[in-house]
């Protein structure tokens, strides 16, 4: 049997090319993503699948907003936990095989200072009258450049309470889909209860942390680009090949990868090897086959 694998999808591959995510335009979308993990299993890989879930959690964000003065707006940890499954069921009717998607709870640190700062921005664009009112139901919403917008905590992910039934599901010999959009996050109180929060769990985060607890040897990152790039968008753009995990921190702790977008792909691919995992790979959707065998992408190793 080949080696444990997972491969963390992002949002490119759960939409059309513009962005659409019309229910066509998804399931279009996670078919032709399905083709591409579908190499690795055929190989005889144990494939775990994770994946992000922006449009979908924004697009019901968005009808709690439209309808909240009819029906009670539900909270985000439900969003997410909709949007695994609504995904999920996508990946199983494209796969067509020995599939299965796993629900899957994130613990996060009720004194997480996330919590205290807000700052992940969800959702779509409205006018602060409207942000006002969403304000009366205990949502933040903070000034933007083109108007208001909702922001939330994204907290560091602890553990992935549902990584037990995803390996034992993958001993079965089920590729499983788990974590989808970083994992529904959850805390527990003082008296160990769990309760859903108010949060935005980083995918790439959680794909790292579920890719060590299920002793993944490979963590795929798969994006829009082939590469991770040092001076991204100017004459001296350098594609990064293999690395070392060492020479990719000084190179990320000097600024080279934004925030907001290969900054946490790049975070969670050093994670995963400088935690014991063999290694990481960040690269696009159409090589991922060939980033397992290191053929492919920006590939991290000890």
């Amino acid at each position: 049997m080949g080696e444990r694998v997972v491969i963390a999808l992002g949002g490119n591959a759960m939409t059309a090319s513009d962005g659409s995510a019309t229910p066509d335009d998804q399931r279009r979308a996670v078919e032709g993503a399905m083709r591409h993990a579908a190499a690795l299993i055929a190989a005889g890989h144990q494939v775990v699948l994770t994946h992000g879930n922006g449009p979908q959690v924004g697009n019901l964000i968005l009808k709690n907003q439209l309808a909240a003065d009819v029906v009670p707006p539900v909270p985000l940890d439900w969003c997410g936990a909709q949007t695994q499954a609504t995904i999920g069921t996508l990946v199983l009717n494209a796969l067509e095989g020995r599939a299965a998607v796993v629900v899957t709870r994130t613990l996060v640190d009720p004194a997480d200072p996330a919590f205290d700062n807000p700052v992940k921005p969800i959702g779509r664009y409205f006018t602060e009258a409207e942000a006002r009112r969403f304000e009366g139901l205990g949502q933040t919403w903070r000034r933007f450049e083109r108007g208001w917008r909702r922001v939330v905590a994204s907290p560091e992910p602890l553990q992935i309470l549902d990584a037990p039934a995803v390996a034992a599901l993958m001993a079965a010999g089920f590729v499983v889909v788990a974590a989808g959009g970083g994992g529904v996050p959850v805390i527990r109180d003082a008296e160990g209860k769990l309760t859903g929060v108010e949060a935005v769990i980083d995918k790439d985060l959680a794909a790292t942390l579920l890719a060590r607890t299920v002793r993944a040897a490979t963590l795929v990152i798969a994006t829009d680009v082939p590469q991770a790039v040092v001076g991204f968008g100017t004459a001296h753009a350098r594609p990064i090949g293999p690395i070392t995990a060492s020479e990719l921190r000084e190179l990320h702790a000097a600024g080279h990868f934004a925030e907001g977008s290969m900054g946490p792909k790049v975070e969670a691919a050093l994670r995963f090897v400088e935690h014991g995992g063999d290694q990481a790979v960040i690269t696009s959707l159409e090589n991922i086959a060939a980033a397992v065998t290191g053929q492919a992408g920006t590939v991290v190793r000890k």
